[in-house]
């Protein structure tokens, strides 16, 4: 008797279990179901895109920073293209040059 008593529960049991996974599976496949999956998804992909540009963007910076140290450029000669009526080259000597005429000869 506590055979058939515990192949009975362990029966219901297993058939409770089949039959939330089913209705699960069930809620998945119906349109609202695939929105909301196929939404989820493409939140995860945009977050693994911006992730994705904001380190290269920051790689970017650092690389530049890498350059810039050592081409032997600072602040202060990368700003000089920047200051109206400067173009930014300089003589060998590292002064700016005095006229146009001065960047034609050179």
């Amino acid at each position: 008797m506590i055979r058939r008593a515990f192949w009975l529960a362990m029966g219901a049991t297993i058939g409770a279990l089949i039959v939330r996974k089913l209705t699960r599976t069930a809620e998945r496949l119906t349109p609202t179901g695939i929105t909301q999956s196929l939404s989820e998804s493409a939140g995860r992909l945009v977050d693994s895109v911006r992730d994705f540009v904001d380190d290269a963007r920051a790689g970017a910076k650092e690389r530049e920073v890498e350059l810039k140290e050592s081409a032997g450029l600072d602040s202060s000669t990368a700003g000089a293209a920047s200051t109206p009526g400067t173009t930014g080259i300089r003589a060998h000597d590292g002064s700016a040059p005095e006229s146009s005429e001065e960047l034609r000869k050179s």
